[in-house]
């Protein structure tokens, strides 16, 4: 065993490779709310599949996408393992010291954050992704391009315009908020950005972020719901 697979294989190797894809992860969330808010646009859809066509047919982000795939499975892998480990060694002292200080929600809870975050990904990609792959979405028209696009645009109004379907999105994206606003910490922490004179700033860039993130994504199935039916 070579050791790089030692590495990988031990505690501190998976802790990195937990914060090393969250941050990837964090930096997608960006790029995806930004093309969702496409959605706010009174163009019938428009700007929506004509950001979907791009996204989902450019050589280099397809690549991106495989990668995001592979990463958040990775993610939500390793993030069970280390939740396994910590469960195990809960009764020893090192464990119990650890735990006493992370006394915030987000750290106490993150693996069962997570799991309703990957429930909640397996539900938006089934919806969305999946209609996109297979091809069922009728056509539409968009100024961009010379030929039809799929209209992506229509199932995500449809969902949107179900109550429950929002109250569900947006209480998932507050599930997001407290995992992103402890995740954001402790990754520049596992990868050594961690020193008296900074930590203040990367805590209140975390807390920053994982709200503009949450509230982003909340705001536009319930702004769908209420002014766009």
């Amino acid at each position: 065993m070579s050791w790089f697979t030692k590495f990988l294989s031990s505690s501190i190797g998976q802790k990195w490779i937990m914060a090393l894809t969250g941050l990837f992860l964090m930096l997608f969330l960006v790029i995806h709310l930004i093309g969702n808010l496409q959605l706010l646009k009174d163009d019938g859809g428009e700007a929506f599949n004509t950001y979907a066509f791009f996204m989902t047919h450019n050589p280099l982000i397809k690549f991106v996408s495989i990668s995001l795939y592979l990463f958040i499975l990775w993610h939500a892998i390793q993030g069970i393992r280390l939740w396994r480990s910590n469960q195990a060694a809960r009764g020893s002292r090192g464990y119990a010291v650890n735990y006493a200080r992370s006394s915030e929600v987000s750290s106490r809870n993150m693996a069962w954050f997570g799991i309703v975050i990957f429930v909640f990904l397996l539900l938006h990609l089934y919806q969305f992704w999946l209609k996109m792959k297979l091809g069922v979405l009728p056509p539409a028209e968009v100024a961009a391009y010379d030929h039809p696009v799929q209209n992506l645009y229509l199932p995500v109004k449809e969902a949107f315009s179900n109550i429950y379907y929002v109250l569900f999105y947006v209480v998932s994206m507050v599930v997001v908020g407290f995992h992103l606003w402890h995740g954001f910490w402790s990754s520049f922490q596992t990868v050594g950005i961690n020193h008296p004179r900074y930590n203040g700033l990367i805590k209140s860039v975390g807390y920053a972020y994982a709200v503009l993130m949450a509230v982003g994504f909340s705001f536009i199935p319930v702004y769908m719901y209420f002014v766009q039916q």
